[in-house]
């Protein structure tokens, strides 16, 4: 999932924006476009001054990174901040589960309207591409997370019409847990490993993973490759959880706790209900919008079967242990 050489001029002379900029995904993309691309300028868009202190200490004389504090929420922030940008990636979210569920309001209010107002700006300004990042928990949701996150995808990929004679494009990526992101079980596990047990919420559940750097990269290329409406998702491997926890602490004791509240057994990433408008791209799906103005003729790939989706436990693809451990080390 690495940029070609054609991908990476893409972002020469350029000037990108990502909201959620001092979270896990927002570093190691501002990282990314500064050390592999031209970009002109890299603005970071977050709320938290203090992670924005530390992360400008990383970056002491840099000239092309740009330091803007802001919420989604704000719409007439966006729009300042947007001044001039050519293309956004919106990762800002509220995204643990149970905070969610406890605080519903304040995720429809960053989720949602957030998603909102990324749009309003994006096509006010004239932001030339947009792609936001999406979830597996967004497929067929159980929790509100994951149903703010669809309502989201739907917001941007329907911006498209709503852009109407304005340039501005939008576009969603969707990929399953990030390896090394914060939330992530793997530090959880390494952690707990101390104690010698590690709780399993059942034997059987399953997930999709990826590092930040395959993210971060696949983001990337779905923004060079886009041309507003499409719902990229990555070929990614699938592992056991309990295959994640012998793999990280082989020698400890396994408790079985249950699944939580808001959990899946298996996450998805493309329902069967999605298979007549998915195109198989190789290396990656794309979910075509059911939209009178998609153009199905700019892809080149094949289209899945009937009946197909896309879940954690009938993937191809599987990790064993050494594996795992691989992308553990590799996470970053």
């Amino acid at each position: 999932m690495r940029l070609e050489e054609a991908g990476r001029a893409f972002f020469d002379g350029k000037s990108v924006l990502i909201t959620g900029g001092t979270g896990s995904f927002g570093k190691k993309m501002v990282r990314t476009l500064l050390t592999e691309t031209s970009a002109r300028k890299v603005i970071v868009f977050s709320r938290d001054e203090l992670k924005q202190y530390e992360m400008q200490q990383c970056y002491r004389g840099e000239s092309r990174i740009r330091f803007f504090i802001g919420d989604v929420r704000d719409y007439q922030r966006l729009y300042r901040a947007f001044d001039g940008v050519d293309y956004v990636v919106h990762a800002a979210a509220l995204k643990q589960v149970p905070a969610a569920e406890y605080n519903p309001l304040e995720a429809v209010k960053t989720n949602i309207n957030g998603a909102e107002n990324v749009i309003d700006a994006a096509i006010n300004q004239g932001v030339e591409r947009v792609i936001a990042l999406s979830t597996d928990k967004a497929c067929a949701p159980v929790n509100l997370y994951g149903a703010t996150k669809l309502v989201s995808d739907k917001l941007f990929i329907a911006g498209n019409a709503y852009s109407g004679s304005h340039r501005t494009r939008f576009a969603v990526v969707r990929y399953g847990n990030v390896v090394g992101s914060r939330g992530s079980v793997v530090p959880l596990f390494q952690e707990l490993a101390k104690s010698g047990r590690l709780p399993i919420t059942d034997s059987r559940m399953t997930r999709f993973w990826i590092t930040l750097n395959q993210g971060v990269h696949f983001v990337m290329m779905s923004l060079t490759l886009m041309h507003g409406g499409e719902l990229f998702v990555p070929k990614i491997p699938s592992t056991r959880v309990i295959d994640l926890a012998k793999a990280i602490a082989p020698d400890a004791e396994i408790d079985l706790v249950g699944i939580r509240p808001g959990e899946k057994m298996h996450e998805e990433m493309i329902t069967v209900h999605d298979a007549s408008r998915t195109v198989d791209m190789g290396t990656y799906y794309v979910v075509q919008p059911d939209m009178d103005w998609w153009r199905a003729e700019k892809l080149d790939g094949c289209s899945v079967p009937d009946g197909f989706h896309y879940t954690s436990d009938k993937n191809e693809w599987w990790l064993n242990t050494e594996e795992i451990r691989e992308m553990i080390a590799n996470a970053c």
